[in-house]
């Protein structure tokens, strides 16, 4: 595991600048250096939506392959898992997400991912190319009644990628001890999502050449998530529990909500051509709201906190935040949650609760030098322990929030 500083700057120096891979034949449209190309790992693997039985690994190829994992606990890969749908093994595909179940709590785990290139099908009979393998990777699965973890949230990097080296190498560590058990990308990740390469190179690559072999991440989707031509592969890049963004998950005592809060102007916003149905999705996802803080995993929870990228308060009167603001609002002021972490407005502030709600509101910076903030978490059965981080060190914000009485 990359668990103290050495590994980490180790893993610095070997990604430099994070400068932009070169284009790909098969990006660049040029199908005859695609056929002489050898078949590698775009980006991955990266993990995503770790439990404590289960974790998915995700890993891009650069041609259509066969795809799986081999992986077990100690030091020992006996097991082999691959993904399948409706009967059929997920192959001749390039984005692979493969989810292993049936492992064993608070356990440390090895894996590596192997891709077979498909090279063509002649009726029945499949075309097998070259195998490729990675090296040896490892995580540990959360105890089944785990008291405490740690994590960090970024928010509006706008593609700016250098933005996670450098709050993590500045800000993730308390001496040689990493401060983090899983990763939140917070929304606006990106300007406009034109291709893959950009959220590639702009997330996936660094995340994962960092942390994320060995460390779970979450990307919320911001307003900028919604923009641009490739906006609506995004989920096929991350592991979403029933492929949606709004969704509950239990880790430890904390019990988090993470809300869309979607686009922040109308429906009928001439930038999208008409092809935006917010008002109706976050409609959708009030009646789920609604349902999951009547739930039993909610009302148990030590502590309660909501991720969503746009502040139903402290947010400005753009429709988006109003809309969230009337829907969402009165049902977490009714949950009596404990905490809610937002971006958007490029401007870190802390809030108390006040007269429109009754819990506080940690919003975080912008992607600009002086304006970059790192929000670390750490989460006990008694304490929630926040304090926001500039990109200079100073503590722009903190709270240290006590467990209700339920």
């Amino acid at each position: 595991m990359l668990s103290d500083r050495r590994s980490f700057l180790e893993k610095m120096s070997q990604i430099g600048a994070l400068s932009l891979l070169p284009l790909s034949a098969a990006q660049a449209g040029d199908s005859n250096a695609l056929l002489e190309e050898k078949n590698q790992f775009v980006a991955g693997p990266y993990l995503q939506n770790m439990g404590t039985n289960e974790v998915t690994i995700m890993w891009i190829t650069h041609k259509n392959s066969f795809s799986w994992v081999e992986y077990g606990a100690g030091t020992y890969t006996s097991k082999r898992e691959f993904g399948y749908n409706n009967g059929l093994i997920e192959a001749n595909n390039r984005i692979n997400k493969v989810t292993l179940s049936g492992l064993n709590a608070g356990t440390e785990h090895k894996y590596k991912i192997v891709s077979t290139e498909i090279t063509g099908y002649k009726g029945s009979k499949v075309e097998f190319g070259d195998t490729i393998a990675s090296a040896m990777f490892g995580f540990k699965t959360p105890a089944e009644n785990e008291e405490e973890f740690k994590m960090v949230i970024f928010n509006d990097i706008h593609d700016r990628p250098q933005i996670i080296p450098q709050l993590l190498y500045r800000h993730g560590y308390t001496g040689n001890t990493r401060d983090y058990d899983f990763v939140v990308f917070n929304g606006d990740c990106f300007d406009w999502v034109t291709e893959e390469i950009q959220m590639v190179n702009h997330l996936i690559k660094p995340a994962t050449d960092i942390f994320a072999s060995e460390i779970p991440f979450i990307l919320t989707q911001g307003n900028h998530e919604c923009r641009g031509s490739f906006s609506r592969h995004i989920p096929a890049y991350y592991a979403y529990p029933e492929n949606k963004y709004y969704y509950a998950f239990t880790r430890g005592p904390v019990r988090f909500v993470v809300l869309d809060s979607g686009e922040d102007k109308t429906d009928d916003s001439v930038e999208y051509g008409g092809l935006s149905a917010f008002d109706r999705y976050r409609e959708v996802q009030k009646k789920w709201l609604e349902k999951e803080v009547e739930s039993t995993d909610f009302k148990k929870a030590d502590f309660r906190i909501v991720l969503i990228h746009i502040s139903p308060y402290h947010s400005g009167d753009w429709h988006g935040t109003l809309h969230c603001r009337e829907l969402f609002g009165p049902v977490l002021n009714k949950a009596k949650i404990d905490l809610q972490i937002s971006g958007h407005t490029h401007r870190y502030a802390t809030h108390e609760p006040d007269a429109t709600h009754n819990y506080p509101i940690v919003i975080g910076g912008g992607p600009l030098e002086g304006k970059r903030t790192l929000i670390k978490l750490h989460a006990t059965k008694k304490h929630l322990d926040l304090k926001m981080i500039r990109d200079d060190g100073e503590v722009v914000g903190k709270f240290l929030l006590a467990k209700k009485g339920k």
